[in-house]
């Protein structure tokens, strides 16, 4: 069949979507771009927060649409959404055939085959298990960089999040399993692995008995072809001094750590039911900075929690003022159901969500480009990521920018240059979030 492949959310959610890619090339189904050629949608949703939770479900109605002015014959919903609202999809949207959980998307195949032939299907297994399906992934971001799932679930139950009740609780991939993955994706060009999880800091607690992302770290630094390691969603609290020494210690570890912290004032943290104070907090920060020289920081926080108070919003300011992240990110607080913090006193109105939100960004908005402008002289390897439309200019990421999240740098060079390739810049301006720079040498880093 000809299929149409919608991933939303996160990029753990896109690596189930390259697995079920890879299963379905595997028997023999083609892709397509076009919704109305396509026999077949699959929409892998996500439902962290109310936007994505209604990004995903105009996704569904939009896609049900081509079973009447298309060629779609068989609708499949997997994913977060899936798994959250299944009797909810089932009843009110009868376009769906197959609904498939968030742990059992390696059934995609089997369910479309019956599908085609008109059985309708729900499919799930216990947030227990972990697919890990047989087959080489369909890398769909850009083959020079690319996404290592190394767990699932999470058992943190914050107050405000739903993930453990639809992913269930930690489980880490093997660690064979993971260097197998990543070899293969270093023999199709990967140059740079980004390790994501739930929580990755956590990785190995539930198959080997403690924390096992340093050996990991050790073992993929020495397959050959990847340049750059890049960690995603390090919990403050389960940083540990191995780690640390890993970091500084391989060379191809990107000095940069996302630390998703979501708030500073104690009261609050306390009600989210987080795991750290503002005091360690500050301890950690300084002790990354200083023992891994040129690291970039990255968070993200929440503001507007239930009962946050203008004093315990102005803490959270005088905080991120003071620990200068170089990267941050607002979220408002978004009431999900079933969830502790949705019952709690003091909601706060999405206007007054808003404004907090505002002012911290714009607090944040003057931290990182006063953070730009000091690069300005300083020397980077960067990585290409494409051309820009015209002549002698490139885009590009240097090792404090993540993909998708953080800032481009725009190389001016007259060589030639290919998507992936490393260079050596020397930056010349900042503009807002971004750098300019000029090319000084093509670079190769191991």
């Amino acid at each position: 069949m000809r299929i149409y492949f919608i991933s939303l959310g996160c990029d753990k959610n896109l690596v189930d979507s390259e697995y079920m890619l890879g299963l379905l090339r595997d028997a023999g189904h083609t892709l397509t771009e076009d919704e109305q050629e396509a026999e077949a949608i699959v929409i892998n949703t996500c439902c962290f927060i109310h936007d994505a939770k209604q990004e995903s479900i105009e996704t569904i109605l939009e896609a049900s649409a081509y079973k009447n002015i298309g060629k779609c014959r068989v609708l499949i919903v997997t994913g977060c959404l899936a798994e959250r609202y299944r009797s909810e999809i089932a009843a009110e949207i009868p376009e769906v055939d197959v609904i498939l959980g968030t742990s059992s998307f390696d059934e995609v195949v089997s369910v479309l085959s019956k599908a085609e032939h008109g059985e309708r299907a729900e499919v799930y297994k216990e947030l227990t298990y972990l697919p890990l399906p047989q087959t080489k992934r369909v890398n769909t971001t850009c083959g020079y960089t690319a996404y290592l799932k190394i767990a699932d679930g999470c058992e943190k139950f914050c107050t405000y999040c739903v993930i453990p009740s639809i992913r269930g609780k930690y489980r880490s991939v093997p660690m064979e399993r993971i260097i197998e993955e990543a070899e293969q994706l270093a023999r199709d060009g990967a140059k740079e692995l980004i390790l994501v999880a739930q929580e990755t800091t956590l990785y190995g607690v539930d198959l080997y008995g403690k924390k096992m992302l340093p050996e990991l770290l050790r073992k993929l630094c020495a397959i050959e072809g990847p340049e750059w390691i890049r960690l995603l969603y390090c919990y403050p609290e389960e940083i540990t001094d191995e780690l640390i020494t890993v970091m500084k210690e391989e060379k191809k570890i990107c000095r940069y750590l996302d630390l998703p912290i979501q708030h500073a004032s104690d009261t609050v943290l306390k009600r989210m039911g987080r795991r750290t104070t503002k005091k360690e907090l500050v301890r950690l920060i300084r002790k990354l900075r200083r023992e891994i020289n040129g690291i970039t920081l990255r968070t993200s926080l929440i503001v507007g929690f239930p009962g946050e108070t203008e004093e315990e919003f102005s803490e959270l300011l005088d905080f991120v003022k003071e620990v200068q992240f170089d990267r941050l990110g607002v979220f408002t607080y978004s009431k999900e159901e079933n969830t502790p913090a949705a019952k709690m006193k003091g909601q706060i109105t999405a206007r007054e969500k808003r404004r907090r939100q505002k002012e911290i960004m714009e607090l944040q908005q003057e931290i990182a480009f006063k953070h730009a402008r000091q690069k300005i002289g300083k020397r980077y390897v960067a990585m290409i990521e494409g051309k820009m439309p015209g002549d002698g200019v490139y885009l590009a990421r240097t090792y404090m920018d993540a993909p998708n999240i953080d800032g481009y740098l725009f190389v001016e060079s007259d060589e030639q240059y290919e998507s992936g390739e490393f260079v050596k810049v020397r930056i010349t301006g900042a503009k807002g979030y971004d750098l300019m720079g000029v090319n000084i040498e093509k670079k190769k880093l191991f």
